[in-house]
Order: C-alpha cells, then sequence, then structure tokens
C-alpha cells in the first residue's frame, strides 16, 4: 500500500465518483409558477372548465413523452405523431363502442373476413415474390414479378373489398364496436400504433433526419386520409360518439368529478410511464442509446447494432403516442377522423417537447401542461383584450366593433403559440428543463 493511501482521510471520496447534487431551484420555480397559473384558471374559468383542460393536457403530456424519447433520446424526429393519435383514437372508439347487430346478425363478417384473408394470402404471396432471388431468380427480373403480382393482387382483392364494403354501408352503416371496456382500446392501439411504427421504421430509419421526417408526415395524412374514407369502419365524416369512459362518466357523477376522477387515471398512467422511462434512461440500455445519437460511428465501433437500437426507440415512442390517442379518443368521446389535425396533433407536441427540454422526460411534461395551458386561454385572453380594446375605442373614438371577433380570438392561438417557440427558440434552446447529461471520469 503506498503512503499516500494509507494516510488517506476514510470519509474522502473522489470528486468524480459521486455527482454532486445541486437544488433544483429551477425546477420548484418553474413548477411553482406552473401551478399558480392552473389556479389562476381554476379560479377564473371554474373547476369543470379547469379538470377538462388539465385532462387534455395530461393526454397530450403521453404523446410528448412519446415524442421526447424518439426525439431526446434518439435524434429521431417524427413529423407523423397525428397519425399514431388517431390509430389509438380508432382502436378505442372500435372496442368500446356497443356491439352493432345490423352487421353481426347478418352474413356480412364471414363475407369480410374471407376478403381480409384473401388480402393476407396476397400479402404473403408478393413476400415470397420478393424472396425468388435465392432459387436462382436474377434480382431485376425479382423486382419486376413482385411489382406486377402486387399490382394485380391489390386490384383484385380491392375490388373484392369495395363490394363488401358498399354492402356494409347500405345494410349496417358501419360494423360497430366490441362492446369492451375503453382501457382494452387503449392498450390495442398502443400496440397497434407501435406495430405500424414497427413497419415505418424499417422503410424509414436509414434516411436522414430531414427526409425520415417528410416521410413521417406523409404516411400520417395516408392513415388519415384511410380512416376518413373509410366509412364502413370509421362512419367517416358522420364521426362516432359517444365513446364510452371507463370510469363513471358525467350523467352519474356530473362534469366536475368525473373529470376528475379520469384525470386521477390518466395521472396514474403517467406516473407509471414516467417512472418506467427514468429507470431505462438511467440504465445500461439508456446509455447505449444516447451514445448511438451523440457518435453513431463510434457506437457502431464498439459492436452496437445501430438499426436495432434505433427501431427499438421508435416503435416505443409509437405505442406511447397510440396510447396517448386512445385516452384522448375516450375522453372527448367522440371519434372524427377529420379532427386529428397536424397544427393540433403534431406541432403542439412538438412545441410542448422543445419548451420542457428534448429528453428531460421532467421537462417534457412540465411542457405539455404548460404549452396546453397556453393554447386553450390564448383565445378567452384575446377575446378579452380585444372586447376591452373596442370598448374604449367606441367610447373615446366610435369605433365599430368587428362582427367576428370570435374567430380572430381563435387565431390568436397560433400566434401565441409562434411567439413562444421563437422566444424559447431564441433564449433557451435546449428547453426549459435541459436534458441532464452526466460526465464519469
Amino acid at each position: 500500500m503506498s503512503h499516500s493511501t494509507k494516510n488517506r482521510n476514510p470519509a474522502y471520496t473522489p470528486k468524480d465518483a459521486t455527482p454532486e447534487r445541486r437544488f433544483p431551484l429551477r425546477e420548484l420555480v418553474l413548477f411553482g409558477a406552473l401551478l399558480a397559473a392552473v389556479l389562476a384558471v381554476y379560479a377564473t374559468m371554474g373547476a369543470a372548465y379547469s379538470t377538462r383542460m388539465l385532462v387534455e393536457a395530461a393526454c397530450y403530456a403521453i404523446l410528448a413523452l412519446g415524442l421526447t424519447i424518439q426525439w431526446g433520446y434518439a435524434g429521431q424526429f417524427n413529423a407523423g405523431v397525428m397519425g399514431f393519435v388517431a390509430l389509438g383514437g380508432f382502436c378505442a372508439m372500435l372496442f368500446s363502442v356497443p356491439v352493432n347487430e345490423a352487421f353481426w346478425g347478418t352474413e356480412l363478417p364471414g363475407e369480410l373476413g374471407q376478403v381480409l384473408l384473401y388480402g393476407i394470402a396476397a400479402t404473403l404471396i408478393v413476400v415470397g415474390a420478393t424472396k425468388l432471388d435465392r432459387f436462382g431468380v436474377p434480382k431485376k427480373l425479382r423486382t419486376v414479378l413482385a411489382i406486377v403480382i402486387g399490382v394485380v393482387l391489390y386490384l383484385v382483392v380491392i375490388s373484392l373489398l369495395r363490394d363488401v364494403t358498399s354492402q356494409i354501408q347500405s345494410q349496417a352503416g358501419f360494423i360497430g364496436g366490441f362492446g369492451l371496456p375503453a382501457w382494452v382500446g387503449w392498450i390495442v392501439g398502443g400496440a397497434l400504433a407501435g406495430g405500424v411504427g414497427y413497419f415505418i421504421g424499417h422503410v424509414c430509419l436509414g434516411l436522414r433526419s430531414d427526409y425520415l421526417a417528410i416521410a413521417t408526415l406523409g404516411i400520417a395524412e395516408i392513415i388519415k386520409a384511410f380512416l376518413k374514407n373509410s366509412d364502413w369502419l370509421t362512419r367517416g365524416t358522420a364521426t362516432v360518439s359517444p365513446l364510452p369512459w371507463p370510469t363513471p362518466g358525467p350523467a352519474e357523477l356530473g362534469f366536475t368529478l368525473s373529470r376528475a376522477i379520469y384525470l386521477s387515471v390518466t395521472a396514474v398512467v403517467i406516473a407509471v410511464i414516467f417512472f418506467l422511462l427514468h429507470r431505462a434512461y438511467h440504465a445500461p440500455w439508456g446509455r447505449m442509446i444516447r451514445a448511438i445519437r451523440d457518435n453513431e460511428i463510434s457506437s457502431a465501433a464498439m459492436g452496437k447494432d445501430i438499426n436495432k437500437r434505433r427501431l427499438e426507440i421508435f416503435v416505443l415512442g409509437c405505442i406511447l403516442m397510440g396510447l396517448g390517442g386512445g385516452m384522448l379518443g375516450t375522453f372527448n368521446s367522440l371519434f372524427d377522423p377529420q379532427g386529428y389535425l397536424p397544427l393540433n396533433h403534431t406541432f403542439l407536441v412538438l412545441v410542448m417537447v422543445i419548451l420542457g427540454g428534448p429528453g428531460n422526460n421532467l421537462g417534457t411534461i412540465f411542457g405539455a401542461v404548460a404549452v396546453y395551458i397556453i393554447w386553450i386561454m390564448s383565445e378567452p385572453l384575446a377575446l378579452f383584450l380585444m372586447q376591452l380594446a373596442v370598448a374604449l375605442g367606441e367610447n373615446a373614438f366610435g369605433w365599430e366593433a368587428p362582427s367576428n371577433m370570435d374567430s380572430r380570438a381563435l387565431q390568436a392561438r397560433v400566434l401565441v403559440i409562434g411567439m413562444l417557440i421563437t422566444l424559447v427558440l431564441r433564449f433557451a434552446p435546449k428547453g426549459l428543463l435541459p436534458e441532464k447529461i452526466k460526465t464519469h471520469g
């Protein structure tokens, strides 16, 4: 044993071995301000309205957590959040709406199932055609055969499907639901969004971040167009309502109490997700994901499977988006394919993540609640200011009040969010609660 080691104070700890813990002053100040804003909304807008706002903000927090692990953990810019939210809402509708006996009491389910089996068989045939090069078929010929077979089988299957769906619309309206608890639809919605994300990941994750954003945005629009035009499945523009809640609804307990119970359910879900993501972030898996994000070449040199890990994180984020979309759709008690808009369900979630801090789960939750409060309260606040200006103008200058102040106040949301994102990118580009990266050594 060396002389320095022998005389070392037993209470001494190397500086780098135990990271210094700072007092979370910024977190306390920001969340204190957020609590004050929530209390101000309750005081001015009432308990029922404010509780509804908090439930929707909590659902958006789940969406934002899904985006922050894709973008913050792995650097994957997903511009198609809207599509995965729509899938979650669709599953929540499909599994919770009562059974439609006008559909299930006929031969239509068997005919629809037969067409779906044809579609699965056609898919397997096309996949098999893409493997013909293993039997000595030239690759160019294999590609041509696969395309021709795929186009022919698609036209056959879509013709059969069109005949069945037209009968469903004329005889039953749409297929209805399964009459199961809403939380089953939430789980299936997350699984379906994850499955679609797995397919997209195989195709798009090899693209650069800007091309990945374009691809995911296009796929989200495809999902929305499919749900909007599939009247036999979703009633299209006619919408489906009401969607049953997994908790007692307003008819049983009143608006405030029922929404408070729903808020408690969403809070529990967020707490579980936050705990699991926190553990994963600080585990070796999380360090590996961040290493791939920061330096993909060196991570590959260390033997890490880059594509597999990127696919994992993309699918995980899509699962959370589908889950949040299902919970949001159930709470709104309405499924409207036209209601899923890039501004509301992609850009707004992106602003939440930017404001809170990409890669920081606590910051993402803060950003989701803060941005949603600003988004919702911008309209009544703008309307109040407009009415005040009109009143002063009428008394002092004889101004005439415009007839469309309500619509103008609604558009103030976009102005306020635009100003907010500009200020954040200028003065806090890493978010109000940036990601904490510990250094070792």
